[in-house]
């Protein structure tokens, strides 16, 4: 690993946490959007059923993993036109 790609982690970790509050602020709107309600239900609650509590996570789900990516790109992506070195994988496909 380069030097590089060591000074880029601080920063990715950085990135990580505020895509992260991205995430939970974009999933609490949608989710109000879609129920009406503020708070989506966990799984632990006993007065939410099944479906609403998996609907939750896979929305969740889909809104972080989306985030993250984005995020994890455009940082990567703004690193290498700074310092013109990719701080990730550059092979075509790792295993």
């Amino acid at each position: 690993m380069n030097v590089n790609k060591l000074l880029y982690r601080p920063l990715g970790m950085l990135f990580g946490v505020l895509g992260g509050l991205a995430a939970s602020a974009l999933f609490g709107q949608v989710w109000k959007l879609i129920t009406g309600t503020k708070e989506a239900p966990t799984p632990t609650q006993k007065d939410r059923g099944w479906g609403e509590v998996l609907l939750a996570a896979s929305i969740q789900g889909a809104i972080f993993g989306l985030v993250k990516a984005a995020i994890d790109r455009g940082g990567a992506t703004g690193y290498d036109k700074l310092t013109g070195e990719w701080p990730g994988d550059t092979n075509k496909y790792v295993d």
